[in-house]
């Protein structure tokens, strides 16, 4: 950064400067006080979102919303995020230490101008103070539980109604031929599970179930600099999630003496964890779908005072917690703690993590390989972290602690007694898959299985390689890719899965007539998944409806009667089925079906749906439209219309590279997508663009809380500016931030 950057800095504070889409560029004069700054601006834009966050993550969010939560706050409390978060901030190095207490800092210095969010005043509360361990809580939130847990728990609900060899068919991957992220674009046959690797969670969960049944993506892709038309790399890419308001990321543009970093951040965190570059070097994640948690099966004695491990019984551990719930009791829940952290041992809580020691390391790196290095500690979730530097440097690492442990325990929760399942330390960074400049020089990630099987076992579970493969397909057709043709890839609306859904109608024999008007209107399709296209409404119809048919025929439905499938969120058979069945579908897998055949299928299918037109007679855009919610809506329905927010018309589906992703059980509106797009031309930094869903602000009233959908709805982006002088001068607005240490606290 230029002398410049922070000469004009207040020597007791920042200075921050609003540009035409109300981001802030903060600039102050070292590092204390530019992450104080960024605390005062989170808790300017965000903080109710920050608040809530924290809660979420601590088992405290009944406090607020009411019973609804009390299924998640039990499970938060069960976890101990709240203990585990301490722990780590004890155990950081002075550096990060000092970090959250300066962003602490600043969150209680905007909490003491008085200024309070909307939602406080509906609530009828007022924020706590922050403490610097809460930023940890709020990272280990946003990631909570992302992963396989959630697969194991339902092949654990679905084993006793289908059996250990269809089991193999559940998978969210959808058997087809997978695409490799390392080496780039290697095209490998279907994840086969080995039933030997069954056998062990099998025979434990068929112990336990048997009285039971009698009774989620992103995209990033690198060219090297051949591949360009400057000569320079280009990073691109999009984080997938909830569409919930506000938004996950805050866009922030952060500078001061030690350096010049843009990109996005989480509210109620310092640093540029996931999407950022800091002038030399840029980054970004996708979730890389390692295996992090395990899920055991434990056996107690007769009144649960212990618990079975290798012959002996060992005494187990009880506490009592108190969930307050607004407008109801309080909800006394009683935690039994064996040697798996409550049957669940996860990478997120059980290891000690020292993630935080990385952000500002991360925030100095010059390199793609020193970026590498400063992450090595990381790991609170697991990224796919691609990068490029100004050196012409691209690369690729899983950044994640991933257990030493048998294969076996990726396919279903496993006997915790027998000591057979046991951790044993942590896969070693120097064995994490990685590569810096490949041949080729492409790389593509997109939540698709990252390399082939090996000597570590990493992932059983991975997102169907459709993006990934269209991706793949589009950057081949550049000779000399730029800026604009990286934001082309992101409207990318081809979905492959619905073309192999059209081309299977073909030659069936259908007579009745409005299920033939039905047939033929999808056939009349081209694939694409457009705003303004009734064949794409009418494909995803009949997908959705052909889910349902087999989660019906084949007895899954009744998975969510099965304990196994209530841990909240809960975990829905049609769901889970719908990444499934194209897969079965293509390879002519009945072993769901129950006898029947899929031209059977099919055929109720088309007639089921013929006979519902309300559900696809209408433009895509307008079926697909996402409503995009509040936490407190529900809460406070006459409020609905001033919190949430409809969002203009969009395209893509679940499989497209504009990713909007719809939901079985809720139709064929959509709940998630790409909460941001950013295209990074690296070197050529004021030539960078970004875009998120809605706007920098969480507040309802803001300009800011909108201004960006409609440009994101389009595939569009707005400019990332990184000049100071061109920031300044046209700035919308500018804001000089005083904070000070506690030892002479500012009134």
């Amino acid at each position: 950064m230029s002398a410049d950057a922070s000469s004009k800095a207040s020597p007791k504070g920042a200075e921050v400067w609003r540009d035409a889409w109300g981001i802030p560029h903060i600039r102050a004069a070292s590092p204390d006080q530019a992450f104080s700054a960024l605390g005062f601006v989170h808790a300017q834009d965000r903080l109710f979102q920050m608040e809530s966050l924290l809660r979420r993550g601590t088992g405290r969010h009944a406090e607020w919303v009411g019973k609804a939560a009390i299924k998640a706050d039990t499970l938060a409390r069960q976890l101990d995020t709240r203990g585990a978060s301490q722990r780590d901030y004890a155990a950081l190095g002075a550096p990060a230490k000092a970090m959250l207490e300066a962003y602490a800092r600043g969150v209680n210095a905007f909490i003491a101008t008085g200024a309070r969010p909307v939602e406080y005043g509906l609530l009828e509360t007022e924020p706590g103070a922050w403490e610097p361990w809460h930023s940890i809580a709020v990272m280990r939130q946003i990631g909570f539980l992302m992963g396989s847990v959630w697969w194991k728990l339902w092949r654990a609900a679905a084993l006793p109604i289908v059996g250990a060899e269809a089991l193999t068919r559940l998978r969210f991957e959808d058997g087809g031929d997978e695409l490799m992220c390392l080496p780039p674009g290697l095209s490998t046959g279907p994840y086969q599970a080995l039933m030997a690797d069954l056998q062990p969670g099998v025979a434990a969960l068929l112990e336990t179930a048997a009285p039971d049944v009698s009774g989620g993506g992103s995209n990033n892709w690198a060219l090297a600099p051949d591949h360009t038309e400057t000569g320079r790399p280009l990073l691109a890419g999009d984080p997938h999630r909830v569409l919930e308001m506000p938004n996950m990321y805050a866009q922030v543009h952060l500078a001061c003496d030690r350096f010049d970093v843009i990109g996005m951040t989480v509210p109620g965190v310092p640093g540029f964890p996931h999407f950022a570059h800091n002038g030399s070097v840029a980054w970004s994640v996708t979730h890389a779908f390692m295996d992090i948690h395990d899920l055991y099966v434990e056996r107690f004695d007769a009144d649960a005072q212990a618990s079975l491990y290798q012959g002996r019984w060992e005494p187990v551990r009880r506490r009592t917690e108190s969930i307050t719930v607004r407008g109801e009791a309080s909800v006394q829940v009683e935690v039994i703690e064996t040697r798996h952290a409550l049957a669940l041992r996860s990478v997120q809580f059980a290891p000690l993590d020292r993630s935080f020691d990385c952000l500002l390391p991360m925030l100095e790196a010059k390199t793609v390989a020193e970026l590498y290095e400063s992450t090595r500690e990381w790991g609170l979730i697991d990224h796919n972290l691609v990068a490029a530097d100004t050196q012409g440097n691209i690369g690729h690492r899983v950044r994640a602690k991933v257990p030493k442990r048998p294969r076996s325990n990726g396919w279903l929760p496993v006997p915790g007694w027998t000591g057979e399942h046991e951790w044993d330390g942590m896969v070693a960074w120097e064995r994490m898959p990685a590569s810096i400049n490949p041949a080729g020089g492409r790389l593509v990630t997109a939540n698709n299985r990252v390399q082939s099987e090996g000597e570590d076992y990493l992932c059983t579970d991975a997102m169907p390689p459709h993006r990934a493969r269209r991706i793949w397909q589009r950057l081949a057709g550049l000779q000399r890719a730029s800026v604009a043709d990286m934001g082309a890839v992101h409207r990318d609306l081809e979905t492959i899965p619905g073309q192999e859904l059209r081309d299977r109608l073909r030659g069936l024999p259908v007579t009745d007539a409005a299920a033939a008007a039905l047939q033929q209107l999808i056939l009349g399709w081209d694939g694409r998944m457009t705003a303004d296209s009734t064949g794409a409404t009418a494909y995803n119809a009949l997908r959705l409806v052909l889910t349902k048919l087999v989660a019906e025929r084949s007895g899954l439905r009744a998975v969510s009667q099965n304990p196994h499938a209530q841990v909240p969120p809960g975990t829905q058979a049609d769901n889970q089925l719908w990444w499934a069945l194209p897969g079965l579908l293509r390879s002519d897998d009945r072993v769901l079906l129950r006898g029947a055949s899929w031209d059977e299928m099919l055929l109720q299918a088309l007639a089921t749906c013929a006979a519902q037109p309300e559900t696809w007679n209408q433009a895509w855009g307008l079926a697909h439209r996402p409503r995009l919610g509040h936490a407190l809506s529900a809460l406070f329905p006459a409020q609905a219309e001033r919190l949430d927010r409809w969002s203009t018309p969009i395209g893509g589906d679940n499989d497209t590279v504009m990713a909007t992703g719809c939901a079985a059980t809720i139709g064929s509106r959509a709940i998630y997508g790409s909460l941001a797009r950013y295209v990074f031309d690296v070197g050529a930094w004021d030539n960078c663009r970004w875009i998120v869903f809605h706007g920098v602000s969480g507040e309802p009233d803001s300009p800011w809380y909108m201004n960006q959908n409609e440009a994101w709805a389009a595939g569009e982006t707005v400019p990332m500016l990184y000049d100071w002088t061109r920031i300044t001068a046209e700035a919308l607005s500018h804001q000089a931030i005083l904070t000070s240490r506690p030892e002479s606290p500012a009134r």
